[in-house]
């Protein structure tokens, strides 16, 4: 399994992002450029973005060290 790149508001806003854009399939435009949207929607709800991985980019909140 992969790990967890991405913190709660990441999560949130790609999830409200990728709602946002796929409705443009089924109202509005109407295009099939909506279907971009399942892109921001899966990886928030996942909670890993393949993107951040090569630059060690991760927006999870860290415990502190004791």
């Amino acid at each position: 399994m992969l790990k967890q790149n991405e913190g709660t508001a990441d999560r949130a806003i790609r999830i409200l992002v990728g709602l946002g854009v796929l409705s443009l399939v089924f109202v509005g435009p109407q295009t099939a450029w909506g279907y971009l949207g399942l892109i921001p929607l899966i990886t928030g709800l996942v909670g890993n973005c393949p993107a951040y991985m090569p630059f060690g980019i991760s927006t999870c909140s860290r415990p502190k060290a004791q």
